[in-house]
């Protein structure tokens, strides 16, 4: 079964997946965040989706940002809505940069680095093989 990564954001949201046998995780979408919900929805009734690993924002010395109780209010939105399918928060200080140095690294155009949609997904991608990497040890 598959495994769902969020990167969430107050406007914008990034979506990486595995695939059903968990090797590979791969960029699957950027949805703005008031249609979250309904595209999980939509994507959960179509694909066996395990469970969610959520990007957890916090500070380089661990304190929360200004975002995290949005993230946590929408971890417990996203519990509610999918009582059958866990959740897992995986710290995600330096997805973006990261992201950033990935796309420089792989050649992509600077109006594709610009693209914050772009970055999103390959945030939660980053977020989504954390994940994965801490399994395999």
């Amino acid at each position: 079964m598959r495994v769902l990564a969020i990167d969430f954001g107050l406007k914008r949201t990034g979506l990486a997946v595995t695939d059903p046998a968990r090797i590979i995780a791969s960029a699957l979408d950027t949805v703005p965040s008031a249609e979250l919900m309904a595209y999980l929805k939509r994507y959960v009734a179509k694909e066996a989706v395990e469970g969610f690993v959520v990007g957890m924002p916090c500070n380089l010395d661990g304190t929360p940002t200004d975002i995290t109780k949005n993230v946590v209010l929408f971890i417990s939105a996203l519990k509610e809505a999918f009582p059958r399918q866990w959740v897992e928060t995986v710290d995600e200080r330096f997805t973006s940069t990261i992201a950033q140095r990935t796309m420089l690294e792989s050649g992509i155009g600077k109006m594709a680095r610009r693209n914050k949609g772009t970055v999103d997904r390959i945030s939660a991608t980053i977020i989504l093989q954390s994940w994965m990497d801490r399994r395999r040890y």
